[in-house]
């Protein structure tokens, strides 16, 4: 965006990474909502389609914003006229430093559990976002204790009625082929021969798109399909290795089987999980999916950044941050201006390329002392993804965030095919969950966003009966 809006200007991308991720198959589904892959692609490709941009691969080491000048690894120095921090975040790991515990959030990540996977009978998976989601769903031939501190699963995304919708799936004997995935797959050249198994959690990768169990060969050593034991309302207390295990002299669990309380577990694991509900369990290795931490440390040292609550770099509605020609976008940064009432920021692929774009924008219209309006894409939130290979549509405030008790949910159900929420404040739509085919997102897309008095239609609203879509054409 830069590039096209500054065509005689340089313009450079400091990365760490050898590739970058470019957005491929972009579809503009309707106003608010997108869909489009990720692909990794080498960084020559850019600087050919835009002559003035040039990719540093190096990580940065020091930025000094009073000198407007930016000091990468591999020791030299770029001076800027404005900058925009677009370091993402990385994993939020439950323990630093156990060489059993792997955060996945990367496609390095990824790598390095498929290679511990292979041998495993079985893990305990901690966390409860859309990775964890896909990551239970996906692993077949080994025992997975999957550990919640919700009472449902997916509670980032959707609420205990979705969950419940879902769960058949992953309990499911049988499963379905999964439609062919349409993304290319770039691997980063030269990294297989090294062989990593452990992926180093201070090497930032580049966060995972929406697919990214595609091609992964996801088997453990059983020959069983599926086996997926969830543990509900509960943390990681403590992790234990082996020895230290023993030396407790208490008793670890089998997996259990049906309603009976597992038993004693004979066998020894190379490490232990010890959850605030009493129970441990022996595993293979313990996957921390438990969401991420906004990646500011190399830019804060020496400069006096606005942090917000959740450690991002604090932007105001033109992506600024609190120091002058220091823009940031995606998962750094933490929205600080006052929200759209269907808009909230959650750190996703989606967000994360509309602020970059918007940011783009912003620095352009800055440079030309013009004045620029809010984005249309902060006017609701919306989010399209797939889980259990389900369609999943998410809008506006869909789990009811900051309503307090004054709302209503309508809920429609088919059991296996499609799962329907919406929710209503003062008879007006707030939010929607869409799982399955419903096409309806359009539809409730407008009807959130024209705040249109929805009262006197009640329950109809979601009569499969009614055609909805065409009533409100």
């Amino acid at each position: 965006k830069l590039a096209a809006e500054f065509p005689s200007e340089d313009i450079l991308l400091m990365t760490a990474s050898p590739v970058i991720k470019a957005v491929t198959n972009f579809k503009q589904v309707s106003k608010t909502l997108e869909e489009f892959d990720i692909e990794e692609q080498p960084s020559s490709l850019l600087e050919k389609r835009y002559p003035n941009i040039r990719v540093i691969q190096s990580g940065v080491k020091q930025l000094k914003s009073d000198e407007h000048k930016i000091y990468t690894e591999d020791g030299k120095e770029y001076i800027y006229e404005k900058l925009c921090l677009c370091a993402g975040a990385k994993p939020k790991l439950i323990v630093e430093g156990n060489p059993y515990v792997l955060g996945i959030r990367d496609t390095d990540s990824a790598q390095a559990f498929q290679k511990n996977l292979a041998q495993a009978e079985r893990i305990v998976v901690v966390g409860n976002g859309g990775i964890a989601l896909e990551l239970v769903y996906e692993i077949q031939g080994c025992e997975v204790i999957w550990a919640i501190k919700d009472k449902a699963i997916g509670n980032t995304f959707f609420d205990a009625g979705a969950a419940e919708f879902l769960l058949p799936k992953l309990t499911a004997e049988g499963r379905e082929t999964p439609i062919e995935c349409k993304r290319t797959k770039y691997t980063v050249e030269g990294s297989e021969e090294k062989g990593r198994p452990t992926a180093a959690s201070d090497k930032l990768g580049s966060a995972l798109g929406p697919d990214w169990h595609e091609g992964l060969h996801l088997k453990g050593t059983k020959e069983f399909s599926h086996k997926v034991h969830i543990e509900i309302l509960c943390e990681v207390k403590k992790i234990h290795l082996q020895q230290e295990f023993i030396q407790l002299q208490q008793a670890s669990l089998t997996f259990p089987k049906g309603e009976k309380n597992a038993e004693p577990d004979e066998v020894l694991w190379p490490v232990y999980v010890e959850l605030t509900n009493g129970k441990i369990y022996g595993c293979d290795f313990i996957v921390s999916a438990t969401g991420v931490v906004p990646n500011v440390e190399p830019f804060l040292d020496g400069n006096n950044f606005a942090v917000g609550e959740d450690g991002g770099l604090k932007v105001d509605k033109h992506m600024h941050t609190s120091l002058p020609d220091v823009y940031a976008a995606g998962d750094i940064c933490t929205a600080a201006w006052e929200p759209s009432p269907v808009w909230h920021q959650m750190r996703l692929w989606t967000q994360a390329r509309q602020m970059g774009w918007y940011a783009a924008k912003c620095m352009a219209a800055d440079a030309l002392g013009e004045s620029i309006d809010m984005d249309f894409s902060f006017e609701l939130f919306a989010h399209i993804t797939k889980f259990f290979n389900y369609k999943v549509v998410v809008l506006g405030k869909y789990n009811a965030q900051g309503l307090g008790s004054d709302h209503e949910l309508m809920l429609r159900c088919t059991k296996g095919h499609e799962y329907v929420k919406v929710v209503m404040q003062n008879g007006r739509m707030m939010g929607a969950v869409l799982i399955g085919e419903t096409d309806l997102e359009e539809t409730f897309e407008n009807l959130i966003l024209n705040q249109m008095d929805l009262s006197a239609y009640g329950e109809d609203l979601l009569n499969p009966d009614i055609d909805i879509e065409d009533y409100f054409d």
